[in-house]
């Protein structure tokens, strides 16, 4: 016969891993809220505005890209690592979509307007995915959309005036079909990840 003392510590283990593994349900967590894999920032009173200007010249807002779901992402062409690989990611998880790709946007807010002109943007989103949208604004624009995310961002001067490197948050916003901006994605948590919150964020939207 199994002692009692051992039968209460299986119990209060397997206790313990629903617990611990309840927000792990594919598609639900706690309370039936659908369970993300990045930061679940539903709420939040911050990103909720977004106007620059496009590698074409046109003005753009936030308001341009309802009915898609948005990831956002503020960084610069000269990136060595981070930018190109979250940019790659998004990519690789938009063809993963098929027919649902067309219902995702990446949008690329560049902290270096300095040096990323309007043709640099534009050729840099081609050499990943053509559909991506670029943004600029002037040094005080840039600054007031950071603000706007809360997204930290500073130059890092090189070994001259026009070598230097920019610090920035490495994460992306990913905002739904309605406008809200829904999750905060820390930078190495895979396409993986990314696509399976988008298809939560894109079957939400389909009602």
């Amino acid at each position: 016969m199994i002692p009692r003392r051992l039968v209460l510590c299986a119990a209060a283990a397997s206790a313990l891993l629903l617990v611990a593994g309840c927000d792990r349900v594919p598609g639900l967590g706690g309370g039936g809220k659908p369970a993300f894999q990045a930061i679940d920032i539903t709420g939040a009173e911050y990103g909720r505005e977004l106007s620059l200007t496009d590698a074409d010249g046109r003005p753009r807002t936030l308001a341009d890209f309802r009915g898609k779901v948005t990831v956002v992402f503020f960084g610069y062409t000269q990136c060595p690592d981070v930018c190109p690989t979250t940019l790659a990611e998004l990519a690789e998880v938009k063809r993963s979509l098929g027919a649902d790709a067309d219902r995702v946007q990446g949008v690329f807010v560049t902290v270096d307007p300095e040096r990323d002109t309007p043709e640099v943007l534009k050729a840099y989103m081609a050499s990943f995915d053509p559909s991506f949208v670029a943004l600029h604004g002037t040094a005080e624009q840039t600054q007031a959309a950071a603000r706007e995310f809360k997204v930290y961002y500073a130059k890092v001067p090189g070994k001259t005036d026009s070598s230097y490197t920019m610090d920035h948050t490495a994460g992306s916003y990913v905002i739904d079909a309605e406008g809200r901006l829904r999750l905060f994605t820390r930078y190495g948590s895979g396409a993986k990840a990314l696509a399976d919150d988008l298809k939560l964020l894109l079957a939400e939207a389909k009602g």
